[in-house]
């Protein structure tokens, strides 16, 4: 154990087994060590362990208000939905208001969770503003509607403030008249990369605005795409791309401003907007209904995602990239 600090190969179930954390400390392993850059081995439990875990850290550590970038431990429990870790870590001194990122505290971000009552407030400490408390409830309402589906493959544009027929005319895109739009799904989808299927793309009105998606590949969250759709407005493209993971865009009044994003990664960065930190938090994990809130789209369910959609249409053929 001499790498890590004592942490070596440690795997995700390890940080939940008391008697080999213990067995390690026996061993010398650090408490206050670094755990292959992840912080130490408090901020990894904080995350991935359990709540007996984080305890008997607690209780070891200098500090355990300690931040490795910008985050303690009791962040990171609140930000990775551990209400017993953060307990855990409150117990043993950690402070849920201590001012962090934008102006939020793990305990101001946990009144986002689903958990608000997770930790009392003190006098005079700010809450949720109501745009903030709006966007939390909305947040949890969108993805119990969206629930859980495989999405690999896919790609989409949410368009705010218009709909279907306006982004069809953007588009240039001509309709494809059918009977039996679960045909076409599953036709193209068994020749994803012809161009005939690259071509082919559904259009679906939501509250909000719109949904361009292609379940089969790309075609949905190509520059231009975004560039023609976002004329006036905004919108957020993604390509759920299998070999490389999720590729995000946002397009804004026919500019593309942002390329190579990760939309429902995993933490926000200590630099970025409050509005983005509560963003990301809400949508952790969740790329598809991270691209939809970003547009202030208000899906019922994944319908408009994964088809079929309302309409399917083929645009002109062109160069989409540039």
């Amino acid at each position: 154990m001499a790498d890590d600090d004592g942490w070596s190969m440690m795997d995700w179930r390890s940080w939940s087994e008391l008697v080999e954390v213990r067995a390690r400390l026996a061993a010398g392993a650090d408490p206050d060590g670094d755990v292959r850059g992840q912080g130490g081995p408090l901020h990894v439990a904080a995350e991935r362990g359990s709540a007996d875990v984080v305890a008997e850290l607690a209780g070891l550590v200098e500090d355990v208000d300690a931040e490795h970038d910008g985050r303690t431990a009791l962040w990171i429990a609140v930000q990775a939905d551990k209400p017993e870790n953060a307990r855990a870590l409150v117990a043993a001194g950690a402070d849920p208001w201590r001012p962090m990122m934008a102006g939020w505290s793990p305990g101001r971000l946990s009144l986002a969770s689903r958990t608000p009552d997770l930790f009392p407030v003190p006098p005079g400490v700010p809450g949720l503003s109501p745009a903030e408390s709006a966007a939390a409830t909305e947040a949890h309402r969108l993805l119990d509607a969206l629930g859980d589906f495989y999405y690999d493959g896919l790609s989409l544009c949410c368009v705010a403030g218009i709909d279907a027929a306006e982004a069809v005319r953007r588009l240039d895109a001509t309709v494809i008249e059918t009977d039996d739009p679960v045909s076409i799904l599953e036709n193209l989808s068994d020749r994803s990369l012809d161009e005939d299927a690259l071509l082919t793309v559904g259009v679906t009105d939501v509250p909000g605005g719109c949904v361009v998606s292609q379940p089969w590949a790309y075609g949905a969250s190509t520059p231009v795409v975004a560039q023609r759709l976002s004329t006036g407005t905004v919108c957020y493209a993604m390509y759920a791309n299998p070999k490389s993971g999720n590729q995000g865009s946002i397009g804004r009044n026919g500019v593309i401003e942002g390329w190579d994003l990760h939309p429902g990664g995993g933490w926000s960065g200590a630099d970025e907007s409050a509005d983005e930190i509560l963003r990301t938090y809400l949508f952790r994990y969740r790329a598809i209904a991270y691209c939809c809130a970003y547009a202030g789209l208000r899906l019922t369910d994944a319908r408009p995602v994964t088809g079929p959609p309302d309409r399917w249409v083929e645009l002109p053929s062109g160069d989409y990239w540039s």
